[in-house]
């Protein structure tokens, strides 16, 4: 599986050649999206920014998250993955966003599991949902989830990432 900087250069190039930009949303990353896409060269031609929104009430003022489907659900939650990544998409002026919520320890939260985890996309072509299920420490599972977010931005962009194994 590659890593998340081979698949945040694999982004950068895409977007580059496309003439598209890209914005995140993070919660449990608290940034390391946004600073793995800014460590490849040329990304300031297509990253256009960034909200770290660790705190919930900051998911809704910052992001644009329903404060209902906050209350409701909680921040951890693939109605919210999705609206964080609308989120930063309509509020950073970008043609994608990407987004991260979950649990990355070392405690569960709310009843939900260390390494559960939603990552989505925004795009012209609607928004996608991903739920992972990660195992290892806070960093493992913050890198897992730097690289498994970029790696569905590359999926929907149809940019070839070198990969071993399986997703």
């Amino acid at each position: 599986m590659p890593d998340g900087a081979s698949v945040a250069a694999a982004v950068i190039h895409g977007l580059a050649g496309a003439g598209q930009t890209v914005a995140a949303a993070e919660s449990l990353t608290g940034g390391l999206v946004s600073a793995t896409l800014v460590d490849v060269p040329g990304a300031s031609a297509v990253f256009r920014g960034g909200l770290v929104v660790y705190a919930t009430e900051l998911k809704a003022t910052l992001a644009g998250v329903s404060a209902p489907l906050l209350a409701e659900r909680g921040p951890v939650d693939p109605d919210v993955a999705a609206a964080l990544a609308e989120g930063a998409r309509a509020r950073c002026g970008a043609d994608w966003a990407v987004a991260t919520t979950g649990v990355a320890g070392p405690d569960p939260q709310g009843g939900l599991p260390v390494g559960l985890v939603y990552v989505a996309v925004a795009g012209p072509g609607g928004t996608e949902v991903r739920r992972l299920d990660l195992g290892g420490d806070r960093a493992a599972i913050r890198a897992a989830t730097v690289a498994e977010v970029l790696r569905l931005l590359a999926d929907r962009l149809k940019v070839g990432v070198l990969q071993s194994g399986t997703a």
